[in-house]
């Protein structure tokens, strides 16, 4: 009787969860403009898609921010987690790392009105005409996706044994050398998870986005938004289903490295 319990409360968890992004899917086939009753299942939202552009502009320019921000974070969040695991101080370490988990912790509206106000204030200080543009939604992207990058290159590197470095240098290889054969293979695992993350992070982020753009930069989601104050057509369901099956791929990718590294770590042991 319990297991029976415990799997009808999961299906109802399951089916809470997932039950908007199923109807989404649905009616992004619709053939009508109605938001509640399917008509017949067509491609005709995705082909009104294609051919807005004020939308599509608005993805390139979210792919582009993410990848750049995926990019920056993921070198020098490595490069973090690098110095943090060369730490010998266990109270420096737990500071360090208190201070990294800062951005995550803190809501979102808070840091966004927070480095709002800091840029325009460098802004006003340097005389620039337009305090917020692409380069400071750049920072503040990099900003927050840094700490995640860095939690997941970490317990890699604390997961290394410790004398394979000194090990290879003892075999004729500089420390440069060493770190590129032996400690970037150990964290690669990490490094891909975290640039996954920092990806799926900085294309869906909304708040942050919205108090640090500029009238000349415009995401994804802040153009959404701006059209959820009219009525919103089922080209929104059709490109909703798009990004979900994307951020899907790299889910189940990421998914993937953990299991292969998880079970390459089983067999050393």
């Amino acid at each position: 009787m319990k297991k029976i319990i415990s799997n009808i409360l999961t299906a109802l968890v399951y089916v809470f969860l997932f039950a908007p992004i199923v109807v989404l899917l649905i009616f992004s086939f619709n053939a009508s403009k109605s938001l509640s009753v399917f008509s017949e299942p067509s491609f005709y939202w995705y082909k009104e898609l294609l051919k807005d552009r004020h939308t599509l502009e608005a993805v390139r320019n979210t792919l582009v921010l993410a990848a750049s921000a995926t990019a920056i974070s993921t070198i020098m969040g490595t490069a973090a987690a690098w110095g943090i695991d060369r730490l010998r101080s266990r109270w420096y370490k737990a500071a360090i790392n208190t201070v990294t988990d800062i951005p995550m912790t803190n809501p979102e509206i808070i840091t966004g009105i927070s480095l709002m106000l800091m840029f325009v204030f460098v802004g006003r200080m340097l005389g620039a005409r337009n305090s917020l543009n692409f380069w400071t939604m750049l920072i503040a992207h990099v900003t927050f996706c840094l700490p995640y990058v860095i939690l997941q290159v970490l317990p890699k590197l604390q997961q290394m044994d410790r004398s394979l470095p000194e090990a290879a240098m003892d075999l004729g290889c500089t420390p440069f050398r060493a770190f590129l054969k032996v400690e970037l293979p150990e964290m690669l695992p990490g490094i891909v998870t975290g640039a996954i993350m920092a990806f799926t992070l900085s294309l869906d982020d909304f708040v942050v986005s919205y108090f640090t753009s500029g009238t000349d930069f415009q995401t994804l989601p802040i153009r959404i938004y701006s059209m959820t104050k009219k009525t919103v057509t089922p080209k929104m369901y059709a490109l909703a289903t798009i990004i979900f099956f994307v951020i899907l791929g790299l889910l189940l990718i990421s998914n993937f490295i953990q299991n292969s590294d998880e079970q390459k770590r089983e067999k050393q042991i």
